[in-house]
């Protein structure tokens, strides 16, 4: 057991039934009244995201996990192929568990968050930014706007990503994996 002093990013928990991840949490401490900790908890079986507060001493059941790392290998409908890299064991996980699903490209390795008394998936971790080659971008037309203006691009996954006008086809780009924008262009 553990308290809410023990809530942090990516932490899983047994809540109401179901198996949870802390995407966020807050710890407040208002000037009147008890502290609480206010969440955002993901579902790993469903996928959904919902908000719930915890009194400051709440006592909330953690599940014991441990992190392997998995290259992705294909995706085939809804089924995303793993591979551990120790073990060479393969693995198929629903698209719903993944959270960006349009960014991954065959040889990324992950992180896999494995339930150790089910031996389960349950959540996989991207790295923080992958880098993609554009695909099909619209030609840019210098000098058509004032500020910073984007574009939308398809990377060679096949996700579209809004890009500035600068960026053309043959470009590769380094795109945050957490909100899926573009953070910069890669020079070889």
């Amino acid at each position: 057991m553990a308290s809410t002093s023990d809530i942090r990013n990516g932490l899983c928990i047994k809540f109401n039934h179901d198996i949870y991840k802390i995407v966020e949490f807050l710890h407040v401490k208002p000037g009147k009244g008890p502290a609480f900790v206010r969440t955002k908890l993901r579902s790993l079986t469903t996928g959904r995201v919902l908000d719930n507060t915890f009194s400051a001493g709440h006592k909330i059941e953690d599940v014991r996990v441990e992190t392997h790392t998995y290259q992705f290998l294909y995706a085939e409908g809804d089924e995303f192929h793993f591979m551990n890299t120790e073990s060479f064991e393969q693995i198929s996980l629903n698209k719903a568990i993944l959270d960006a699903p349009g960014l991954l490209k065959e040889g990324t390795n992950v992180m896999v968050q494995v339930n150790t008394e089910t031996d389960l998936p349950l959540s996989v971790d991207m790295p923080a930014s992958v880098i993609l080659e554009i695909t099909y971008a619209e030609p840019g037309v210098k000098g058509n706007t004032a500020t910073n203006a984007t574009k939308s691009a398809t990377v060679e996954t096949g996700a579209t990503v809004n890009v500035p006008l600068f960026i053309n086809e043959g470009d590769k780009i380094k795109i945050d994996t957490a909100s899926g924008n573009y953070m910069e262009r890669v020079k070889e």
